[in-house]
């Protein structure tokens, strides 16, 4: 099985669409990547998808600005993966790891300093995840998410002068 990490495009938005929502079980994540696209901190280049020789798109992953308020009040531009979405049929044969590892070399070298997410600590942190309250970073987080879930990945630019 040869799995291709490449640049989504509008032909893959209803293949993406479809693997977001079997994913997460829910329509609700599938329709956060539309609004994400649809807002100004989409970031084309690192939206990827997986594909496999047979049957196509099996996995999606962005990563798109947010932003960082620092205790003085002022907001530095930072990126933000979510969500990653692997087709149910294709969990737990390294997808999504090989997606979470393009997007954030990506990111890496287009000079981030450092990626947040909101997901499991015990899948992210093989990736280089740290629980972000590490670095003095809080995440907005639903009422049900344990705070481990806000997670971050200090990128080779990073420099603690980014979070203070």
């Amino acid at each position: 099985m040869i799995c291709v990490i490449r640049q989504a495009n509008a032909n893959d938005h209803p293949t993406i669409r479809r693997v977001v929502a079997a994913a997460f079980r829910s329509d609700a994540e599938a329709e956060l990547v539309g609004r994400i696209r649809a807002s100004p901190e989409y970031e084309p280049s690192m939206e990827l998808v997986a594909e496999l020789d047979d049957p196509g798109v099996v996995g999606h992953v962005m990563i798109s600005r947010a932003l960082l308020q620092s205790p003085d009040g002022s907001n530095r531009s930072i990126v933000m993966l979510s969500p990653l979405a692997v087709d149910p049929a294709a969990q737990g044969t390294g997808v999504g790891g090989a997606l979470v590892r393009a997007v954030t070399t990506i990111a890496d070298e287009r000079g981030e300093p450092l990626v947040v997410l909101e997901g499991n600590p015990a899948y992210y942190s093989r990736f280089g995840f740290v629980a972000a309250a590490e670095h003095e970073i809080t995440l907005p987080l639903p009422d049900w998410a344990p705070s481990a879930a806000g997670q971050v990945m200090l990128l080779s630019s990073y420099d603690a002068a980014d979070t203070t």
